[in-house]
């Protein structure tokens, strides 16, 4: 088979466009908030909110008869509910913020389980939200991927420096009088938003990974925020096509495809960023010892 015959054998089935396109603009709605996710040592939280949304797909399941669209919307009210609730607890007492995020995670995630344990064929279809199914994503599933994700994106630039304040210098936020705790909610409201959007390409359970992922490799990478945005934008586009051509001529789920793809980028960047280190501390001790010697 030649290069041209392999890249354009899966796109002569609308599904693999249809999945190509939401597997690009999740890539890159992921990687835009997941840069803040990791500066500011979220990865805990986005985990958390990712199976919290469980009761809200539970009950869009039960109402819709198995329709997707009652899932999103369902699903985006327990996750928005979700992220608020995990602020108020943790800012209007004094339990910490970790500890508030996984009380309200077990809460929700073992309601979610009550919930679909009482019907019996839930099986297949919420077995595509939990571990993802980008092969069936729909048109009208484009469309609310693309209006959602460029909302995200669009709110995420506008705010741009202030949230680049409040990641690095809580104190110069406060300084500036910047409406911290109004900013802090925006964000959790993003990143509930995010994860919605992104449940059916990857699922609940690895939904975590393309929010963290290519951030945390674009971290290694580079220390500019915008370099490090663009960066972590082209690895989860890169790891969503490579991942989907990946299930397709190996036969694997989608969705895990994408996060090994996403993981072994990770690897790469480490090794790189490692091998560097170890090549200038060997060359700073060089210097060091001969300049040493010609004392």
């Amino acid at each position: 088979m030649s290069m041209t015959e392999f890249i354009l054998e899966p796109l002569q089935y609308a599904f693999m466009i249809r999945g190509l396109l939401a597997a690009l603009m999740v890539g890159v709605v992921c990687a835009t908030v997941g840069t803040y996710v990791v500066l500011r040592g979220m990865a805990f939280f986005g985990d958390a909110l990712a199976h919290a949304i469980l009761p809200g797909v539970a009950v869009g399941y039960l109402i819709g008869g198995g329709a997707r669209e009652p899932l999103f919307w369902w699903g985006l009210l327990a996750a928005v509910a979700s992220s608020l609730g995990i602020g108020a607890i943790s800012r209007g007492t004094k339990i910490k913020e970790d500890t508030a995020i996984g009380v309200v995670f077990a809460g929700m995630f073992a309601l979610g389980i009550a919930m679909i344990s009482t019907v019996r064929s839930y099986t297949v279809d919420l077995a595509h939200f939990l571990f993802g199914d980008v092969l069936g994503v729909s048109g009208g599933d484009l469309w609310l991927i693309a209006g959602f994700g460029s909302a995200i994106v669009l709110v995420t630039l506008i705010f741009y420096k202030e949230f680049l304040v409040l990641s690095f210098d809580p104190l110069l936020a406060s300084t500036l009088r910047l409406p911290a705790r109004l900013l802090e909610y925006l964000l959790l409201i993003l990143i509930a938003l995010t994860i919605v959007v992104s449940l059916q390409t990857v699922g609940v359970a690895l939904m975590v990974a393309m929010l963290i992922t290519p951030a945390a490799s674009a971290f290694l990478l580079t220390r500019r925020l915008p370099v490090m945005m663009g960066l972590a934008a082209l690895i989860a586009s890169l790891s969503g096509l490579i991942g989907l051509y990946l299930s397709y001529y190996a036969s694997v789920a989608s969705g895990a495809a994408i996060v090994l793809t996403s993981t072994v980028f990770f690897g790469l960047a480490w090794a790189g960023k490692t091998l560097q280190s170890k090549y200038l501390a060997a060359v700073y001790h060089g210097a060091e010892n001969q300049a040493g010697g010609q004392v």
